[in-house]
């Protein structure tokens, strides 16, 4: 009697592999189910990248760049921040993050790359190993710039440095408007789109004056700088910070740049270290996010194909 029964579970058993395995081939026969949403076809994802590059104004700690990245760039935009504290566009290169720069262009999985690219507070006189000459190296690296990143098939956008907030007698003190001007001319001459940061950043930091722009750095000031703010003229911090980019290289590194020199002088002290203190360039949160909003807009404008996915 138990034959029977045996036999019957068998079969049972076989017709339930056999259905399973047409089952099988029937769903690997449809489309992917991913693929469609009520029976609607779904078109792949095609997003971006913007990869930023530059110096401690950009940059994680003290720049616009986490903001930017954080709160204005919708999830069909990758941001990526490479900008490094106390970099010029001289030494940005000799260090090699350039190259790591154009490496992360180079993926097929984004629609575009776009390389916001913003550099001068490092490049004055006055930073060894850094500087760059404002007549010949400065237009140069710029140049290289562009043309590295469309020869990845990227999308190069200069930006003009974001001013210091440094005032004599309420008048703002924008010693980088040389520089500035420099990149207007090269995004000009090569049809990069531009945004002027420098100048937007200038009229608003004039709007606010000292005491209000203030709320832009990353610590309060003393009693000593707060007393000067109201005069209208600003004084070096009382925390020793210069009101500079950048702190400046220990003598070790007062020779001429190249990338041993540069390694051999992070063993000392890392270029453009970063910290928290009073001064007139670095941006706390709240500068942050007020010069980011401000990039966030005037690169809507530069770049129109950027603007759908750009958070004002």
């Amino acid at each position: 009697m138990r034959k029977p029964v045996v036999a019957a579970a068998l079969a049972l058993i076989a017709g339930a592999a056999i259905s399973g395995s047409a089952m099988a081939q029937s769903a690997a026969a449809q489309p992917v189910a991913a693929s469609t949403v009520a029976g609607t076809p779904m078109q792949p994802i095609r997003a971006s990248k913007i990869i930023l590059v530059g110096d401690s104004t950009t940059a994680v700690v003290g720049g616009w760049g986490p903001s930017f990245c954080a709160y204005h760039v919708t999830s069909f935009l990758t941001c990526v921040n490479l900008a490094r504290g106390g970099r010029s566009s001289g030494s940005y290169f000799a260090e090699g993050s350039w190259d790591i720069a154009l490496a992360e262009m180079q993926s097929d999985a984004y629609a575009q790359v776009y390389v916001l690219i913003q550099f001068g507070h490092n490049d004055q006189p006055g930073k060894p190993g850094r500087s760059t000459d404002l007549a010949t190296e400065f237009p140069a690296n710029l140049r290289r710039y562009v043309a590295e990143t469309r020869a990845r098939g990227a999308i190069p956008v200069l930006l003009t440095p974001l001013t210091r907030r440094q005032f004599i007698d309420g008048q703002l003190q924008n010693d980088l408007e040389p520089w500035a001007e420099t990149i207007r001319k090269v995004a000009v001459e090569t049809g990069t789109p531009l945004v002027d940061l420098n100048a937007a950043s200038s009229a608003a930091v004039q709007a606010l004056g000292p005491m209000m722009s203030a709320q832009f750095a990353q610590a309060a000031p003393s009693p000593e700088v707060a007393a000067a703010l109201l005069t209208g003229t600003t004084i070096a911090s009382s925390t020793g910070v210069a009101p500079t980019a950048s702190p400046a290289a220990p003598p070790a590194a007062q020779s001429a740049p190249g990338a041993a020199t540069l390694q051999n002088n992070a063993a000392v002290e890392p270029l453009g270290q970063a910290r928290v203190s009073f001064d007139y360039t670095h941006l706390g949160t709240v500068g942050a996010d007020f010069f980011a909003r401000m990039v966030t807009e005037h690169l809507a404008e530069a770049v129109p194909a950027l603007r759908r996915n750009l958070i004002p």
